[in-house]
């Protein structure tokens, strides 16, 4: 296993374990499902909506512009999440029943360990698995995953395991169990307390997962050896900044806005320090407004169809007056993907004291949109899939309302460094990614009426 793509890998993955914590969550069954469908192909698959529309604006190497995990040895995937009722937990159930079809399908020997998951044609139809994921529809950019050969002499006999576990990265023992017994090599810590409504509103949970979760994966990080810790860190640090330019890592993010956004901040100072002290490769990934199918129902795009369906109006705070820098759900999955295997290197600074193995990085598009701009390509493509009437009003299902306390004007990603390192940028059109998400919607919701 010497490649990510077409560069070498500064770890090779054969052989070792990537614990990814939050598996059953939006972003988490993402990555998990496209790095599974990445071991049968030489292509990163797309994992929700195949049929996306890439801007042909982008101007990308092509010879570096998939990511791929080749296998010389056995890839395992363990998944850790505590199923929080947060959300509808038979959604992350779906998820999860989604991550074991593309391991089926790509090869890899699973754990049947779905907690309590009824794996009837019901709870399918409930959830569906994103229309896309697992047929022969495609585009150029994301192939589909081939099928795995039905053979004893299968082309991946043993390239790939998954393992989901529940527990709660705020316990540190449950925590702990997971990394005694297999020993991950890479951390992919996504699990967190959402929500800037939610820290608001509820602080004690947002604090215990997002800070003594976190404090408990980085503990055990330092005690067990792991060579790189990729983690979740958000656009909201950057709070409300006075600038037009796009948001830059460079730029301070000492004025939080929310309890959520000083837990994430808190997350990357924490993860500078136990690299600094200890040597832990660490990477932070600020996410920027993520979107698409099988998302979260609390998010704004999923609460605005679920509003609209049942014929009420969705509030729209600064009377419309927000922009915001939307971030297709597979795009954000191929970023991390890129990440995972190449660490931060340890350099000697000019004290000749070894300087922090840390980075952080943008994820996003880069180009924000207008909220009002955004409503109306989410209500058309909802009337488009037959979720809302022909008739549909916008501006009859409209609240316009004061800001909230929290919120931000406007957030935009610069994503310079990502493209620097990684030859890679998010690609996915709004109105591709809105579409995809709304023929997900009017499946999800048939039963949910």
């Amino acid at each position: 296993m010497g490649e990510c793509g077409s560069r070498d890998c500064d770890i090779s993955l054969a052989g070792k374990t990537v614990l990814v914590t939050g598996a059953a969550g939006f972003i988490g069954a993402a990555l998990i499902q496209r790095i599974f469908a990445s071991i049968a192909s030489d292509s990163v698959q797309c994992i929700f909506a195949s049929d996306v529309s890439v801007d042909s604006n982008v101007s990308v190497d092509s010879d570096e512009s998939d990511a791929s995990v080749s296998c010389g040895g056995t890839l395992r995937v363990v998944g850790f999440d505590n199923l929080s009722p947060y959300y509808d937990v038979e959604l992350k159930r779906a998820r999860l029943r989604s991550i074991e079809q593309v391991a089926t399908k790509c090869g890899a020997v699973v754990a049947p360990s779905v907690p309590d998951a009824p794996l009837t044609a019901e709870a399918d139809a409930q959830y569906p698995v994103p229309d896309a994921l697992l047929t022969a529809e495609a585009d150029a950019q994301y192939p589909p995953v081939p099928d795995a050969p039905s053979t004893p002499e299968t082309l991946y006999p043993s390239a790939a395991e998954w393992v989901f576990i529940e527990g709660d990265i705020a316990r540190r023992e449950e925590l702990e169990q997971v990394f005694r017994k297999y020993r991950p090599a890479i951390v992919v810590n996504l699990a967190a307390q959402a929500g800037v409504r939610q820290s608001i509103s509820d602080p004690d949970s947002c604090f215990r997962s997002n800070t003594i979760g976190f404090y408990n994966v980085l503990e055990l990080c330092r005690h067990y050896g792991v060579e790189h810790l990729v983690y979740a860190s958000s656009s909201s640090v950057y709070g409300s900044p006075s600038g037009a330019s796009p948001y830059s890592v460079e730029d301070r993010t000492d004025s939080p806005v929310s309890l959520y956004a000083a837990t994430k901040k808190g997350n990357e100072l924490m993860a500078f320090a136990y690299s600094k002290l200890y040597g832990i490769p660490s990477t932070g990934l600020r996410f920027f407004t993520v979107y698409g199918p099988a998302g979260r129902p609390d998010m704004a795009y999923f609460s605005f169809a679920e509003t609209w369906r049942r014929g009420g109006k969705v509030r729209v705070f600064n009377y419309g007056r927000l922009s915001r820098d939307f971030t297709y759900i597979d795009d954000i999955a191929e970023g991390v993907l890129r990440v995972l295997c190449h660490p931060p290197q340890l350099h000697i600074g000019e004290d000749g004291l070894p300087l922090a193995p840390a980075r952080l990085y943008n994820i996003g598009n880069g180009r924000p949109v207008q909220m009002m701009d955004f409503l109306s390509v989410l209500s058309s493509e909802l009337v488009g899939v037959g979720v809302l009437p022909h008739d549909f009003s916008l501006e009859a299902h409209c609240e316009f309302v004061p800001m909230q306390p929290g919120d931000v004007l406007r957030t935009c990603a610069d994503t310079a460094p990502l493209e620097r390192d990684f030859a890679f940028r998010p690609q996915t059109d709004l109105r591709s990614g809105l579409s995809a998400f709304a023929r997900w919607y009017a499946g999800y919701c048939i039963d949910n009426k």
